[in-house]
């Protein structure tokens, strides 16, 4: 349904291989020279004014989900109108930008937890250091080249830093940041405590979503006495809900549902899928399908996304506890725990592990693994098998990519 495609160089041929297939595009821009298809960007920007018309519209991201648990889907939210305060420049009030704020993207622009810093940081000036991939030594170099002030990293980046040999991560100063944010998935109680010694208070940790009603927000402080948490309500009132839309009281957990007095977005082209985030007798009560449970003073701690749950025996097991155990064992890089096929249970524990530089897999690193969790969880949560891969299947934002993990052992035979 687009009317307009805006492209670089970088991506002309992809762009241009689109044409056959996008009919409805009756403009197509490229940010370098121009192509077959393609007008140069500048040019055709010179040839209009420069001030907003009457009807002007601040505009608005359509993203997409990331895709962890189904194909992506756009979501759409309403437009503001001219005389409103741009979103972006909400943002940047509320984060503290300005023109001397420098400020590191560690993920893809097309995030939103990436995106919308970027656009409130150059709506004041600021400056942004964009990494095209993330490494854990080139991020420390870049702080310390470009004194950073802000940043915003995803608990696996957190996890690939610490394990840095302590040599290496000396050669660096003492990082001069003021703020950096963590989100995309819940950091690791024992990763964040480390980071806090490390970098001092200024972590900050939110969850929520692209399509999210709500957000959540801890500080330091706040997680040192609260570990685990993701914080309280920052937008939006917090309901965990059973799976018939129940309330369900302090400690037990449900599906995590944000109430506001609008529903802010629509899946595009999908009413039945947006209809299904919705709580069952309140429509605008949303859902992005994670459990959690919150604590008397209403502290939101995450346990895993409904779609990852294990069913075992008929007993509920959160992969997410596990994943945080292993991820800080010394010999694992990255890890996925997902339930598997079991003719007697239903479905047993399987951690699915990519081995730390230099490291072999082996049955005794299986079984390595296997006791290193049944000292420091609940036995039936633990791992059954171990299975060794190349690598996991990250997105580049740093979320894993779960859905294809699970495909793999659920295919059907013949498939």
């Amino acid at each position: 349904g687009a009317k307009l495609v805006v492209t670089s160089s970088g991506k002309i041929e992809t762009s241009e291989a689109l044409v056959p297939l996008t009919p409805n595009v009756g403009h197509r821009l490229v940010v370098g020279e121009a192509s077959e298809h393609h007008e140069s960007y500048i040019e055709s920007l010179v040839a209009h004014p420069a001030t907003p018309t009457s009807s002007t519209h601040n505009g608005d991201q359509m993203l997409y989900s990331s895709g962890t648990t189904g194909r992506p889907k756009g979501i759409k939210r309403a437009l503001t109108t001219g005389d409103m305060v741009p979103h972006v420049l909400q943002v940047a009030r509320w984060a503290g930008y300005d023109a001397d704020t420098r400020y590191l993207a560690t993920a893809p622009l097309y995030h939103s937890a990436q995106m919308g810093p970027i656009g409130a940081l150059t709506s004041v000036g600021g400056t942004a250091v964009i990494m095209s991939r993330f490494d854990a030594q080139w991020a420390l170099q870049l702080i310390e080249q470009y004194e950073i002030t802000h940043g915003q990293f995803v608990p696996t980046m957190f996890i690939r830093m610490l394990k840095l040999p302590d040599e290496t991560r000396r050669q660096y100063a003492q990082p001069k940041l003021k703020s950096v944010v963590t989100t995309a998935a819940s950091c690791p109680v024992e990763v964040k405590k480390r980071m806090i010694e490390w970098w001092g208070p200024i972590l900050s940790e939110f969850y929520g979503g692209t399509e999210s009603n709500g957000l959540t927000s801890i500080t330091s402080e706040e997680s040192l006495t609260h570990p685990g948490s993701v914080g309280r309500a920052i937008l939006g009132v917090l309901h965990i809900c059973d799976d018939d839309g129940r309330e369900l009281p302090a400690g037990e957990a449900g599906l995590i549902y944000f109430e506001r007095d609008h529903l802010p977005f629509f899946y595009h082209n999908d009413p039945e899928k947006t209809r299904r985030t919705q709580h069952p007798e309140h429509p605008y009560w949303t859902t992005l399908g994670d459990i959690g449970y919150v604590d008397e003073e209403n502290y939101l701690y995450l346990t895993d996304r409904k779609s990852f749950m294990i069913i075992s025996g008929g007993v509920n097991i959160y992969p997410q506890a596990v994943e945080d155990c292993l991820c800080l064992h010394p010999k694992v890089e990255d890890v996925a725990v997902i339930g598997v096929p079991h003719e007697e249970m239903g479905e047993e524990v399987k951690a699915i592990v990519e081995t730390a530089p230099e490291i072999e897999p082996s049955e005794e690193l299986a079984q390595e693994l296997i006791d290193f969790t049944r000292e420091r969880l609940a036995h039936y949560t633990c791992p059954r098998s171990v299975d060794f891969v190349g690598s996991l299947p990250r997105l580049p934002t740093g979320k894993l990519y779960k859905k294809q993990l699970r495909d793999a052992y659920w295919a059907k035979p013949g498939q």
